[in-house]
């Protein structure tokens, strides 16, 4: 009997969005103004792909992005966090469900040894091209109105689930960590057994508050965190449970 642990990453594993961090990289660490207004709401990966393709013709490399988005500085206590699952990998299982992307994702878990603390990483897939561009992909299409138009969380999770169910792996309960609106709507799909964890002062956190006081409250438990260690305190009761 195995407990679900998933993380959101960009403000929940580290403590910044990687995708805006990558500006530090292009000509005096900002975009141009039109670049900048290009984007449109629930298009969030063609405007990346933009930024990306505009960092690329600026002479920018892949080694440079690199050490850019490693820079990162994880969460507070994640690290502990982390390192405490690793040490309980019988008891969870632990995926990502992001809306970074594969690289950037990849760089910082293997930058600091923790890409075997998660089982799965789902997200936005990206490759360099052979002009060292990088680009990103759409990770899925889908029909809920709720997320943005190339990932629902939701989705990801429900199908996670079931493919576990059919290899006889059942979920006593799932701990969703995450701070953004697009972690409400994975939240919705969880029970009464489950617990939401958004971080503390963040959009989740106030959607659910929201959502709480409108008497639609989600059926999971919500405890606000706004450490890892914090998150390692509740995870301990649950093993003694």
């Amino acid at each position: 009997m195995k407990i679900l642990l998933v993380f959101d990453f960009d403000n929940t594993v580290i403590d910044d969005n990687s995708d805006t961090w990558i500006v530090q990289c292009a000509p005096e660490k900002k975009l141009p103004i039109e670049l900048q207004d290009s984007y449109q709401k629930g298009f969030w990966t063609e405007f990346m792909g933009r930024v990306f393709k505009y960092l690329g013709d600026k002479g920018i490399r892949e080694d440079e992005m690199k050490r850019t988005v490693t820079s990162m500085p994880f969460t507070p206590g994640m690290v502990e966090l982390l390192n405490f699952i690793r040490k309980n990998r019988d008891t969870f299982d632990c995926i990502i469900i992001s809306d970074s992307n594969s690289v950037f994702i990849d760089w910082v878990l293997k930058a600091a040894s923790f890409h075997d603390v998660f089982d799965k990483v789902f997200t936005n897939p990206a490759t360099f091209d052979n002009n060292g561009h990088l680009i990103v992909e759409n990770y899925h299409t889908h029909s809920c109105t709720r997320c943005p138009k190339n990932l629902c969380k939701k989705v990801v999770l429900v199908e996670f689930v079931d493919n576990q169910l059919q290899q006889g792996v059942n979920y006593t309960r799932i701990v969703y960590v995450g701070d953004g609106g697009n972690d409400f709507c994975p939240v919705t799909f969880l029970k009464k057994n489950d617990f939401a964890m958004p971080r503390k002062g963040y959009t989740l956190q106030k959607t659910l508050s929201r959502t709480s006081q409108n008497l639609d409250p989600v059926e999971s438990s919500v405890v606000v965190w706004s450490s890892g260690v914090e998150i390692i305190s509740h995870l301990q009761f649950l093993i003694k449970e």
